[in-house]
Parts: structure tokens; sequence; C-alpha cells
């Protein structure tokens, strides 16, 4: 028996800007409870491709379905079995907190009142009748989250949430959403700028490079089962005759050679580079998720790559 998954993009496309593709034939697929950080470079297509999930854009080529529903054409029935938290989301300025907690209450025939007190006791919110404006960021940002999970819903959806908090306020935030809706089955899409909070919640990276999917595993996978190769120049003069290797996913000048990440272990790319190339004990190690990413995305920091 097949089930139909959580979120469903099926070669997605938008551009906004002729023959500028920000995403370019995207597919993947969300299941119950699976959590999936989606990472990329500034301007790689995440919150693209998120407010497309969330009905805010529609694919120009390409099918996305939420429990099977189209979010443009019902927009009513996918928001409201869906939590969402976006990096700049704006909350209404003169709104206090038990007002916006009683309009959502009406909003979400599911809302869970015990929840949201609980919830607002754990933030030390409980009480606070300031309004939005007057609140700090980290504040801002959990209510935002209250308002997106105490409705339980099937599917949370977080676009760089955390941003600008400090560790211990973004910690408790990330954890606050696993703890609350991972274990009843919500499957969660979230971007981040941050390797800790990829590493901290899990499950399965999906990294968009140049507006397609460059990598779709495992996390634990990508610890043990990808590697980065250093090939001295002599070996390869263009740089196509390495990208041309199977399960080659990148590769970057350096100074006297190559560095390339390999989907693999190190020693079947020794292997690999040795049977293509005649290379014999080329360097090629495991590296930290981190270091994994910097190559990934062309050399960048990976805290302003992701």
């Amino acid at each position: 028996m097949t089930t139909t998954p959580v979120l469903d993009f099926r070669g997605v496309s938008r551009e906004f800007k002729r023959g500028a593709p920000v995403l370019a034939d995207v597919s993947f697929s969300l299941g119950r409870e699976e959590v999936v950080a989606l990472l990329g470079r500034n301007g790689s297509g995440k919150t693209t491709l998120i407010q497309i999930a969330m009905g805010m854009l529609f694919p120009q080529k390409g099918t996305v379905r939420v429990f099977g529903m189209s979010p443009t054409d019902e927009p009513v029935a996918v928001k409201k079995r869906i939590g969402y938290v976006a990096e700049q989301q704006i909350l209404p300025s003169r709104s206090n907190i038990p007002d916006l907690m009683a309009f959502h209450r009406y909003l979400f025939p599911t809302w869970d009142v015990a929840l949201e007190k609980s919830l607002l006791e754990r933030f030390g919110l409980s009480g606070n009748r300031s309004a939005m404006s007057e609140l700090s960021k980290g504040e801002a940002r959990q209510v935002a989250l209250i308002c997106a999970v105490a409705h339980r819903p099937e599917l949370l959806i977080l676009d760089e949430p955390a941003g600008g908090l400090d560790p211990a306020a973004r910690r408790e935030f990330l954890e606050t959403s696993i703890q609350l809706l991972n274990r009843e089955g919500t499957a969660i899409l979230f971007s981040s700028h941050h390797m800790g909070d990829v590493e901290r919640l899990g499950g399965r990276v999906v990294l968009l490079d140049e507006g397609t999917v460059l990598v779709d595993d495992e996390l634990d996978t990508l610890r043990e089962s990808y590697c980065v190769a250093v090939i001295p120049r002599y070996a390869a003069s263009d740089v196509a005759v390495i990208e041309r290797l199977p399960d080659c996913l990148k590769v970057h000048r350096t100074y006297g050679g190559w560095h390339s990440v390999f989907r693999g272990t190190p020693m079947q790319v020794q292997g690999l580079l040795h049977e293509a190339l005649g290379l014999v004990d080329v360097q090629c190690a495991s590296v930290p998720l981190e270091e994994l990413f910097i190559e990934l995305v062309g050399g960048e920091h990976a805290t302003e790559a992701t």
C-alpha cells in the first residue's frame, strides 16, 4: 500500500527573471515523521521553495502537493494542517499575546489550549500582555512558534526561524519544535544557516545548488559515505575530467591541485581514482559536516553559504 507523502515536489521550476531560474527541476518528498534540513547558499532557492509549499507562489513548471492537495487550489484545507514560521515573520504589532492566542484558537479547530499554556510558561510569557511591537526578537519568535505548533500540525515548516537569536534561545526554540511535534509523527522541513542546528535536529539533508538538488541523503550517510579528495594538477589538466567521474559532486581549483567532493567512502574513492586516473595513495578523507558543506557550496564560510 502506497502512502501519500506529506509534502511532494515534482520537477518544480521557478524564475523571476527570464532566463535566470531560481529553481530548476527540483524533486523530493517528505513522509510522516521525517525531519529534513533544507540547505544552500544565499539565493539558492530555499525560501522560494518553501513559499511554493505554502501556496504563496506557484511553480511555473512541475507540481507541489501537500497532503496530496495543491496548496494554491485548496489553501484553507492545506494551511489548517501546517505550522509555519518564517525568518522575517511579521506579527500584528498592536496585538498582545492573549489576543493573538485567542485569534488562533478561532482559526484552528484543533488548537490545544493546554499546550498553549504550557509553552507560554516554558518561554516565560505567561501573563505577558505586551504588544508584539514591545517584545524582544527572541520573544516574538517564541510567540510565532506557539502560533505554529499549538494546533498540533501534521507538517511544520521553519524558514530560518531562529535567525538573529543567541545560541541558547536558538537551541530552546529548535528543541521545542522537535520535542513537541516530531514525537507525534509531525513532518518537519526547516532551513538554517547554522550547521549546529542541522546536526542537532538530525534526519535528512537536501542541499540546493544553483536551483537544483545537489544532495539528498541521511545525515548519518553524509558523515560516513561522503569524502573530499585532493587531486594533483598533473593528474587532470581540465576540471571536466574530474567532473565526469562517477559520484563526483563538486570540484574546486586550489593551489597545486583540485579539491573534489565524492559520494563514497575514502577507500572506494581512492580505488576509483586509481582506476580512472592512475593515481596511487591520493589524499582522500571523510571530513566534518561543516567542512563538507563548505566544499559543496563553493568554499564560502558555512554560516554564510547555507
